[in-house]
């Protein structure tokens, strides 16, 4: 009996012991940092400026994120000396200091003088290009230029975008 009471006495304990050591715990903790919004604000128009074009080939002018411009291979656009108003686009981005960004440039742009007459506007480029990165204060400049496509014999006129392009920030 001694010998059947210590085998089942042992058993219950050993039983127990597995039992109390199969499951255990631990604890964790959840955080989450809210950073501040992205932002994009225009603070110049791109202007191609003033334009003079052949009555027989068609022609392009490129602007650069730098501001300055020039004219396509086929000869068919050259640039006066009276320039009028040439600037990239520029925007100000703002967002989280030091944080990435990544740059979504539109594809065309039409422009047109109001009387049916049409120009567009692709080829767009940013500086920087793909990417920024915000300052210690969180901003950074973003230009943007783009080539203008421009018809043999265009007529004259303002052009102007019925509908401005856009430009898309993104955190990486």
């Amino acid at each position: 009996m001694k010998k059947i009471l210590k085998l089942f006495f042992t058993t219950v304990v050993t039983w127990i012991a597995v039992r109390s050591q199969a499951q255990v715990s631990a604890t964790a903790t959840a955080t989450a940092r809210v950073i501040t919004p992205i932002g994009i604000t225009k603070n110049v128009d791109m202007s191609f400026g003033n334009v003079a074009v052949s009555h027989s080939i068609p022609g392009s002018v490129v602007m650069s994120p730098a501001g300055t411009r020039t004219t396509g291979g086929s000869g068919g656009v050259t640039l006066p000396a009276t320039t009028g108003t040439v600037s990239p686009a520029s925007f100000n981005v703002n967002g989280q200091a030091s944080y990435t960004y990544a740059i979504t440039l539109p594809g065309t742009v039409t422009i047109s003088d109001g009387s049916g007459n049409n120009m567009t506007g692709n080829g767009f480029t940013s500086s920087p290009s793909t990417s920024g990165t915000l300052s210690a204060s969180g901003t950074q400049t973003l230009n943007v230029g783009a080539t203008l496509n421009v018809a043999a014999a265009q007529a004259p006129g303002v052009y102007v975008s019925a509908t401005p392009f856009s430009v898309t920030v993104n955190y990486n």
